[in-house]
């Protein structure tokens, strides 16, 4: 079966003192093979745990992850992450950073090579190949991150917060970006995002879920990111059903918000 599917998975950290945390409890999903998800949550509900599970660094205390008809193990180049911070190689160039999967597969260079000029073509920095990272800026960086997880052809692609240390306008170029390889590539993606309006946006699927011990607590069937594939993103939040959905969720995180604070008064 193509896609991926979370079965019954929790998570549950032993802390040195001895008391544990239950980070994720029984979350149960399926994804289509090309689906885009985004997912919401207060903080500490465990998106960026179940974002690691689905990685590979961490196994899950019970539970278990399936890609494509295999059970997900440990890290595999069928999944790719993109981090908030590029996580790029500073010492190598642009081209050498997109690079780096196919060369560690021992790609010939003449077929390495076709790869990474087409993904620097798709992500507009064609012209910035030879310079090293550190002398682009932040959302040019994030460019690099997601040409990178590319050129290994992921069938998954996990994204934690990649656009959440960008200013607003960068990060609304950079979430077009997002909808166009999207909608090009056919990947299945996976973003987690603090920003009501950026998962509305980027999620034709999302997710909200609950407070610690993390499940899932709503699910929306959307039309914005479909809409907002090749268009102006500022017309698509213009939609009347986007206002409507956005207080809707920013009351319900609201409400889980004042909950995590109650029950933290009445423990201290």
């Amino acid at each position: 079966m193509s896609g991926l599917s979370i079965q019954n998975l929790s998570m549950r950290f032993e802390l040195p003192n001895g008391g544990a945390v239950q980070a994720l409890e029984d979350v149960t999903l399926q994804l289509k093979e090309g689906e885009l998800m985004s997912v919401l949550g207060p903080s500490g509900c465990g998106k960026t745990t179940l974002l690691n599970i689905a990685a590979g660094f961490l196994a899950p205390t019970s539970g278990k992850l399936v890609l494509n008809g295999k059970d997900i193990h440990g890290p595999d180049a069928d999944r790719g992450m993109v981090f908030q911070k590029g996580a790029l190689f500073e010492w190598m160039s642009v081209r050498e950073n997109v690079g780096f999967g196919p060369s560690m597969k021992g790609m010939p260079n003449g077929e390495k090579r076709e790869i990474v000029d087409h993904l620097l073509d798709v992500v507009g920095l064609q012209e910035f190949k030879e310079k090293a990272v550190y002398e682009l800026s932040g959302g040019m960086q994030q460019r690099v991150a997601l040409a990178r997880c590319l050129a290994n052809d992921p069938d998954v692609i996990l994204m934690d917060e990649p656009l959440g240390a960008l200013d607003a306008l960068t990060r609304e170029k950079m979430q077009s970006l997002v909808l166009k390889l999207w909608k090009e590539t056919g990947k299945t993606i996976i973003l987690i995002t603090h920003s009501v309006e950026e998962a509305l946006l980027l999620g034709e699927r999302l997710i909200v879920m609950a407070p610690r011990p993390g499940r899932i607590h709503k699910e929306y069937r959307l039309p914005f990111a479909e809409l907002g594939v090749g268009a102006d993103l500022r017309e698509v939040k213009k939609h009347p059903d986007f206002a409507v959905k956005r207080d809707e969720i920013l009351n319900m995180i609201w409400d889980m918000e004042e909950e995590i604070m109650g029950r933290t008064e009445e423990s201290a």
